[in-house]
């Protein structure tokens, strides 16, 4: 529920910045509003994540999400419709996010760290994809109801944005442990909170799986530009907006329902640097295209290979992370994700309103390939990876 309403809100509010300023950049502005949060309170969301109940962490901000949709409500009523590019108000639709963003970045890194205590080691790689399933399952339904909500108005739309969130709330309070969590006991400090950050330079695994995903993503962000592409390439209506926005959704679930029952088990290094570079090879496509048939298949096709490169990385670092750090590990994990997705965003709409969104796609999924190469070429303890079965947490080193 509470991705179908994070995926409807963002398919909603990039359309609507869209309509009315027509410009692409004002959709990259709001991705890099939505990230600064996270890098301003990393070290905060990663102590309370470790400190404190990771579900009732989550569902506090989650109320605040409720707020920030019911404000986007308000907002517009007030803007009215802005279809025809009427001069409404900006500013609350940068405000908003921020804020949004702010709530986000206490509830990630506490969210994330749930997965891992839910079930035995063993069974992690098949949560993980499972999982992702269910989040992907969300992406389609988010997206598709965006463009039929959209026609009758985005105050509908964000609405029901805040009835998802809300009804998210009480699942998440219910979650059981089947591992007993390690909570911190001391005061807060400057040196707990940089522990997380430590922890990665020491593991090679978890800093080279982190930064591959951070800077892939980062430059492959062209999800972002789907309004665009969907009226300017591609000439089509809010409907087939909707289901060009649900393309992604639909490939990362199939290769979801994929992973649950057949999880990567021999090779897991060496496929995720081969589904990094897939990626980057289906945005060039998209890039090239102007039939909507084409476009829809690779955005499906380059979900799909991310679908594959995220949950090796979700089953990798909560595998080679002790369960006492695993909130500061995940709130350093989750700038990266804010990075590859809000400030790919913002790279996206920069390069787009520079060069043209084709070159602006093309360019970034060339970026990725090559990223994909770098790592494959420079990374060995990536690279070498047969099974989880040879990962494991890294210790830290004795006190003296």
């Amino acid at each position: 529920m509470s991705t179908t309403g994070i995926s409807l809100m963002l398919a909603v509010l990039f359309k609507q910045a869209f309509d009315i300023t027509g410009n692409a950049l004002t959709i990259g502005i709001i991705g890099l509003l939505q990230f600064i949060p996270a890098v301003l309170l990393v070290m905060v969301s990663g102590y309370v994540a470790d400190r404190f109940d990771r579900r009732r962490v989550t569902a506090l901000m989650m109320v605040g999400r409720v707020a920030c949709a019911i404000a986007f409500v308000l907002y517009s009523r007030d803007a009215g419709d802005v279809s025809d590019g009427s001069n409404a108000a900006i500013w609350p639709v940068f405000l908003i996010p921020l804020v949004f963003g702010a709530f986000d970045a206490i509830a990630i890194p506490a969210r994330h760290a749930i997965a891992p205590l839910v079930v035995t080691r063993e069974f992690l790689p098949n949560l993980v994809a499972a999982a992702a399933v269910t989040r992907v399952l969300a992406t389609i339904v988010g997206p598709v109801a965006a463009g039929f909500l959209y026609t009758v108005g985005p105050d509908l739309a964000y609405f029901a944005v805040a009835v998802l969130f809300a009804a998210s709330i009480p699942p998440m309070l219910r979650t059981g442990y089947a591992v007993t969590p390690t909570r911190l006991t001391n005061r807060p400090s400057l040196k707990l909170a940089l522990e997380g950050l430590r922890f990665i330079r020491r593991s090679p695994i978890v800093l080279s799986a982190i930064s591959l995903d951070m800077f892939a993503v980062l430059f492959g962000g062209a999800i972002a530009l789907i309004p665009v592409i969907a009226e300017e390439q591609l000439d089509v209506g809010d409907i087939a907006y909707g289901w060009l926005r649900a393309a992604p959704g639909i490939g990362a679930g199939f290769l979801g329902l994929v992973l649950a029952r057949r999880p990567v088990t021999r090779r897991v290094g060496p496929t995720l640097l081969a589904v990094v570079a897939t990626f980057g090879a289906f945005h060039i496509t998209l890039a090239m295209t102007t039939n909507y048939v084409v476009a829809f298949v690779s955005l499906v096709i380059a979900a799909g290979a991310d679908m594959v490169s995220m949950t090796i990385r979700s089953t990798l670092v909560p595998l080679a992370t002790p369960n006492s750090q695993l909130g500061r590990v995940t709130a350093v994990e989750s700038v990266s994700i804010g990075a590859s997705n809000e400030l790919g965003a913002f790279e996206s709409g920069v390069a787009a309103r520079a060069i043209g969104v084709p070159w602006a796609i093309a360019g970034g999924g060339i970026a990725t390939m090559a990223i994909a190469a770098g790592f494959a070429a420079f990374v060995p303890a990536l690279r070498n990876i047969d099974t989880y079965n040879d990962v494991g947490p890294v210790q830290a080193p004795p006190r003296t």
